[in-house]
């Protein structure tokens, strides 16, 4: 009987009327109140933290809460077409899910949450490889556009395997992150005693117990570890027995390394972590597929600008469609971002505050609140589709 009541609780009340919910959780800032108090302090801090004293991670807020827009009127009544085509691919709405490693940390199964959620509303799901769940077993919740976010292997028969092995598990796009030259150092992370993998002490423990839906889901799940990454480990010379499995991977790539993914990948191709207009120069002409302007969510590096800050001078720069991530909090960024330039835009964080919130049916109810959202300014607007908000800019 208590163990089919965790269960309900890890995975979410799927019964629970939409309605109900959007009384609740009108916005993604409930969604984080709840999930900050049903997941563990040290996992919180891994999700929720940037690096240095955090001021990149402020400055997305504060920039994107400088993009005004003038109202309209007059339009009569209208419902606001969200649908758009990236990639050759048409999406009912402009937003997907960003890789995030550890996601299994941060809630149970949240990669296979993901991705089935993902293709139920139709939207792309990225998994990163340092996630908890393989390719192969995030595969049969995947759908047709599964993306696969690469942290660059040092051995080239590792980056031969992982193409193949995300391939043949139906990923239809390649992700190379390009934004984590060096470790950062995450001071709230550190303080919080998170390790990898993770080691419950006593301190740990006590965390734990507080947060009963997370802990039933990972007793069921077991240890989150980077299962992907664990394979090779086992094979790998190169690793000493106290090495971290993450120094597998050479997170410094060059633009050789750019090059020799564009050759071994058979489908679309997309950079990430670009925020120089001439770096998105040069990679259209190493022709890559699309560029994604990020800093990370403030996670790498604290002195950096705004995404939303150089994302007009890097669309100025290139042709190629742009993906956009960093600081959204709602659909009222979304439509900020798109009316700067980008073409599709990609939230990281917020799907673990819905997943931590409301387990399974989070993710759902998400995509519900972004697109009132969304549809609600745009009729502020008087505008029907995405390609009219340029024009409403301040």
């Amino acid at each position: 009987m208590f163990a089919s009541f965790f269960v309900d609780i890890c995975e979410g009340s799927a019964k629970q009327p939409r309605m109900d919910l959007h009384s609740r959780y009108p916005a993604i800032s409930d969604l984080k109140a709840r999930a900050r108090k049903r997941i563990p302090h040290f996992v919180w801090e891994y999700l929720d933290s940037a690096t240095g004293s955090e001021a990149t991670l402020r400055r997305n807020r504060a920039r994107l809460d400088e993009v005004l827009f003038r109202p309209s009127v007059l339009h009569g009544e209208f419902a606001p077409d969200l649908g758009t085509t990236f990639l050759g691919h048409h999406y009912p709405l402009p937003f997907g899910i960003a890789p995030v490693g550890m996601s299994g940390l941060i809630w149970p199964d949240a990669e296979r949450l993901l991705a089935r959620a993902a293709d139920t509303a139709g939207l792309p799901f990225t998994l990163s490889t340092v996630a908890t769940q393989t390719p192969e077993s995030v595969a049969p919740m995947l759908g047709e556009q599964g993306w696969f976010q690469m942290y660059p292997p040092r051995d080239p028969e590792m980056r031969a395997d992982m193409i193949r092995r995300a391939r043949l598990s139906g990923f239809s796009t390649l992700i190379l992150t390009v934004d984590v030259p060096v470790a950062s150092r995450r001071e709230r992370q550190i303080r919080s005693g998170l390790t990898q993998p993770p080691r419950l002490t006593p301190r740990l423990l006590a965390q734990v117990a507080r947060c009963p839906a997370w802990a039933m889901g990972t007793a069921r799940m077991g240890m989150p570890r980077m299962r992907l990454m664990d394979d090779y480990a086992q094979n790998s010379a190169s690793l000493s027995s106290t090495a971290h499995i993450g120094y597998l991977l050479r997170t410094s790539p060059d633009w050789n390394y750019v090059t020799m993914l564009r050759d071994a990948w058979d489908g679309p191709f997309i950079v990430k972590g670009v925020s120089r207009p001439e770096d998105a120069v040069r990679l259209e002409a190493e022709g890559v597929d699309a560029i994604w302007v990020s800093n990370h969510a403030g996670r790498q590096f604290d002195a950096a600008p705004a995404t939303i800050e150089s994302l007009p001078a890097i669309r100025a720069a290139t042709k190629l469609p742009l993906v956009f991530d960093s600081g959204i909090e709602g659909g009222l960024d979304i439509l900020r971002a798109l009316a700067l330039g980008a073409d599709f835009v990609m939230l990281g964080r917020a799907w673990h505050y819905a997943l931590g919130a409301l387990g399974a049916a989070g993710p759902a109810h998400l995509i519900d609140i972004l697109r009132k959202d969304m549809e609600a300014n745009m009729g502020q607007l008087g505008t029907k589709t995405p390609a009219g908000l340029a024009a409403a800019l301040l």
